[in-house]
């Protein structure tokens, strides 16, 4: 089984999501589905089919998230220093726009680019592992191909 790299604040995350999944969610739609039992007819009961659709997705995520956890193997960024790998918080600019941006290369169940999360395995994460600060890194994108510089790198 192929072991997922996670930060410790990723896994909490996960975690943290799971636990309402289960402790507030489930019982939730339990409640709802039961309600709307009470209605009568389910064949033409639209509350208990979009209840039963939630219970579907809640159920399935909880599968998702628990397949993730029992899978994650939590790297520590702090115990690293040097170049660019998992973990790492790196500060870019674009070589053509100017754009000054920050990321942290993290696992990708934990990803999310709105809040600078970078999936290890993006290709933007994957031409700068191994970079050092003031490294330039090409990256391929369908608008063509685009150069950042590596300006600084943490292990937060």
């Amino acid at each position: 089984m192929e072991k997922l790299p996670l930060t410790r604040a990723g896994q909490q995350m996960l975690d943290a999501e799971l636990r309402k999944l289960k402790s507030e969610e489930r019982p939730a739609i339990i409640r709802a589905i039961a309600e709307a039992r009470e209605h009568g007819d389910l064949s033409e009961n639209a509350e208990y089919h979009a209840a039963r659709e939630k219970q579907s997705f809640i159920e399935g995520r909880i599968k998702e998230l628990e397949s993730v956890l029992a899978r994650a193997e939590v790297i520590d960024p702090t115990k690293f220093t040097g170049s660019v790998k998992f973990g790492a918080t790196v500060t870019i600019i674009d070589e053509d726009t100017e754009e000054e941006r920050t990321y942290q290369i993290v696992g990708e169940p934990e990803a999310d680019l709105e809040k600078g999360l970078l999936n290890v395995k993006s290709p933007l994460a994957r031409a700068m592992i191994g970079k050092d600060e003031g490294d330039t890194v090409d990256v391929r994108s369908p608008g063509g191909v685009r150069s950042y510089e590596i300006l600084s790198i943490a292990f937060k």
